[in-house]
C-alpha cells in the first residue's frame, strides 16, 4: 500500500463554472459574505475570506448563460466552505435566512455540523464547522472515524448569535 499523503495538503480553493458571474457574485459576495478580491474581464472573478488571494473562483467562460447541469449526470456534488466556529456558521445561517434562501438540508455529522443548499447556478454548497477533535464521536474498532447523520438544530444553532 502506498504511502499517506502529507498531512499539510489541503484544498486551496475551487472554480465554478457559472452562467452569470455579477448573479453568482451577488450571492457569495452579497449573501455569504466572501470578498471580491479580483475580476478577470466580464467573465471572471475570485472572491476569498481573509484576504487570501482566492477560495473561490467564478467563471463563465465555457457557461455564460448555459442552464444547470442536469440531474443524474456526473460533476460536482458540492463544495463544502469550513467556519471556524459554530457561531460564525449561524452568522452563515442568519444570512442565509435574510436573503430568503431556502435549506435543502441541515446535519449533525457528529463530526461537524452543516447546512446544504445550491447557488444560484445549482452548485451544492456545505456551510459547516467541524467539532473540536476530543468530542468526535468515538470509532468503531478498525475504524478511524465515526461519523452519522442527524437533523441539525436549527433553533439551537440561531441561538449562538445570541451569546
Amino acid at each position: 500500500m502506498a504511502e499517506s499523503i502529507d498531512p499539510g495538503v489541503d484544498i486551496g480553493h475551487v472554480h465554478l463554472k457559472v452562467a452569470d458571474v455579477d448573479r453568482a457574485l451577488e450571492f457569495y459576495c452579497g449573501v455569504l459574505g466572501f470578498e471580491l478580491m479580483q475580476r478577470y474581464g466580464e467573465d471572471a472573478a475570485f472572491v476569498s475570506a481573509g484576504g487570501y488571494h482566492h477560495h473561490i473562483g467564478l467563471n463563465a467562460w465555457e457557461s455564460k448563460g448555459g442552464p444547470q447541469p442536469p440531474r443524474g449526470t456526473t460533476g460536482l456534488y458540492h463544495t463544502a466552505i469550513r467556519y471556524p466556529s459554530r457561531r460564525s456558521l449561524a452568522d452563515a445561517l442568519q444570512r442565509l435566512i435574510d436573503a430568503g434562501i431556502s435549506l435543502q438540508g441541515a446535519s449533525d455529522h457528529g463530526v461537524s455540523e452543516a447546512l446544504y443548499l445550491a447557488d444560484p447556478d445549482g452548485n451544492g454548497i456545505e456551510l459547516y464547522w467541524d467539532r473540536p477533535k476530543d468530542e468526535w464521536p468515538q470509532p468503531k474498532p478498525g475504524q478511524k472515524v465515526e461519523m452519522y447523520v442527524h437533523p441539525l438544530d436549527l433553533d439551537g444553532l440561531i441561538a449562538e448569535l445570541g451569546s
